[in-house]
């Protein structure tokens, strides 16, 4: 029998769009990420109404967002964009992993992950396959400040707080004044 060499199959590469409202942030990512040959960079913004528009044209499989953006936060975007798009899977990437913001995130936008700004590249492109494959990545941080605020909500509803109670609480944290 002769041998029939197959040419490989091209694998179909993850297509993914940035949005932050920091230019630089953007231009550190694709950086890391350009090399890649699983990955295809299709657009970077710093608007995220202009990555609404984008998608409408341009189908994606991950969307890295920020999430303190003006204008529309990353947030309110990912929440759009599951209504929308519910194909793409979504990816926070921000320099705070507030458990109250990550837990809103996977209720009302069913994200796929969360990550801070400080990770290396390892991390961002296992947690990008593994969003692209299915899974679901949450940088350790992150985890930590879910169970923080799940921990939280549990005594506040165990001490039977009113909802004023912990907002009065959540002031005086932040130190601000009785005014």
């Amino acid at each position: 029998i002769a041998n029939i060499l197959i040419p490989a199959m091209k694998m179909r590469k993850i297509k993914i769009a940035i949005v932050d409202d920091h230019q630089i942030v953007i231009d550190g990512i694709k950086s890391l990420l350009e090399g890649h040959e699983g990955f295809s960079i299709v657009e970077c913004s710093t608007s995220a109404k202009e990555i609404l528009v984008f998608l409408q044209q341009e189908p994606v499989d991950i969307l890295l967002t920020d999430i303190m953006m003006p204008e529309m936060n990353g947030q309110q975007l990912a929440k759009k964009v599951k209504e929308l798009y519910p194909h793409i899977k979504i990816l926070a990437l921000s320099m705070s992993g507030q458990g109250e913001v990550v837990n809103e995130m996977i209720n009302d936008a069913d994200i796929a992950g969360y990550v801070l700004k400080n990770i290396g590249k390892e991390e961002l492109t296992g947690a990008i396959t593994k969003i692209a494959n299915g899974g679901i990545y949450f940088s350790d941080q992150v985890l930590d400040e879910l169970e923080k605020f799940s921990n939280v909500k549990k005594e506040n509803q165990e001490t039977h707080l009113t909802q004023r109670e912990i907002q009065i609480i959540g002031l005086i944290e932040k130190e601000l004044s009785n005014k």
